[in-house]
């Protein structure tokens, strides 16, 4: 199949591959290889199990909308690890806490439903990209159901975000960064380990200079009689 004939094909990833974009690949020499892609059906559609498991560990997200002239928003969503749950096959929602009372992205979303997802995960170096289009949700059972259990914040309602496709991006230029409370875990476990080493150490210290004076050993043991 020519390349003109399988971009004259839709798949998934034409959500992000304009006829302006596919333009500037084949001019910058990358469109053969999208091209290639493309007849494996583009971006992936659905929640895979290893989406699943990324998400289990996301706590934070940038979520983008635009509203009906176009012009784009972006707002940070977060929440403890895996605050953004897979409700179906093609779904995905998130408890949507009280905030600062803008409403830009409920605004925008009332005018045009198009909506973005931004994934990262910086200990990892992981990026994942989700297109797809987002409605706002009043219902008390849903937003219960997407509420983290026990987190302290207030929600107004729920996003929920039916998902068009996604693609793990490029890894490059990712900082290394590690959650706070991981790197608190990680140390109090080391801090922990080093106290065992160091007690371990304290008594095999006593046992090498009971061996290197027997008399010494024999008098401190008749003390600690």
């Amino acid at each position: 199949m020519s390349d003109t004939a399988v971009s004259a094909k839709r798949t998934s990833s034409d959500v992000a591959f304009t006829p302006s974009v596919k333009a500037i690949q084949e001019r910058r020499g990358s469109r053969r290889s999208y091209a290639r892609m493309e007849t494996g059906g583009g971006f992936r559609m659905a929640v895979t199990s290893d989406l699943a498991a990324f998400l289990s560990q996301v706590d934070s997200a940038v979520l983008s909308t635009a509203n009906a002239l176009g012009q784009p928003y972006a707002q940070h969503r977060g929440g403890p690890k895996g605050f953004i749950k897979v409700i179906d096959d093609t779904t995905l929602g998130f408890a949507d806490y009280s905030g600062n009372k803008q409403y830009i992205t409920l605004g925008n979303l009332a005018e045009n439903n198009r909506a973005f997802l931004l994934l990262i995960d910086y200990a990892t170096g992981r990026r994942i990209k989700l297109w797809g289009h987002a409605r706002v949700v009043d219902d008390q059972e849903m937003i219960g159901r997407l509420m983290p259990p026990g987190y302290d914040a207030r929600p107004e309602q729920a996003i929920v975000f039916s998902i068009a496709a996604w693609d793990i991006n490029c890894p490059q230029h990712i900082p290394q960064k590690f959650d706070a409370a991981d790197v608190a875990k990680t140390l109090e476990e080391s801090q922990t380990r080093i106290a065992v080493l160091e007690s371990e150490n304290a008594t095999l210290r006593r046992a090498l200079a009971a061996a290197r004076n027997p008399g010494g050993a024999v008098a401190l043991a008749a003390e600690r009689d």
